[in-house]
């Protein structure tokens, strides 16, 4: 992909009645994704689509606490989990809530796949309690968000450093 050239969104599918499936390929390598996926500081870069984003824990191992804090021109949002599962560079497993809708939690596990060719695909596959729950995320605008946040990976991604 030149520098030129805009990413796709992300490929979204439901495999299940109660699964979101998401699929975006970066122009980075599996080590530099996972670094930005993990690293607190550049965390806080992407995440919050522009938004400030107070990363308040990011304990990235198995039992580790996560919790970031959004500031949106509505308000704050928080969203926090746990990790169940971390293999750098290629998976993590853990647990996502809404603080907006606590006791709805979504299992999110993440594989980043490496091409071979400079290019990471990340897969995610979001397990939700319900096809209710499911529905609703779907319908909260959570496609768009998605993208918008992945816009702002690219842009983190193609940085020096």
């Amino acid at each position: 992909m030149s520098p030129a050239a805009k990413p796709s969104p992300a490929t979204v599918t439901q495999p299940s009645d109660r699964e979101v499936r998401t699929e975006r390929i970066f122009n980075a390598t599996r080590e530099r994704v996972w670094k930005a996926m993990t690293d607190p500081a550049l965390v806080a870069q992407w995440w919050g689509r522009g938004n400030t984003l107070v990363i308040e824990r990011l304990e990235v191992q198995r039992g580790g606490h996560w919790r970031f804090v959004e500031h949106t021109p509505d308000g704050q949002h928080g969203f926090e989990g746990r990790f169940r599962e971390v293999t750098p560079p290629e998976r993590m497993v853990r647990t996502f809530e809404w603080d907006g809708m606590p006791g709805h939690v979504i299992v999110e596990s993440t594989m980043l796949e490496d091409l071979g060719d400079g290019r990471t695909k990340v897969i995610t596959l979001s397990l939700f309690h319900t096809t209710e729950e499911r529905d609703g995320m779907v319908q909260s605008g959570m496609t768009e968000g998605m993208n918008q946040s992945y816009v702002a990976l690219d842009k983190v991604l193609a940085a020096p450093g």
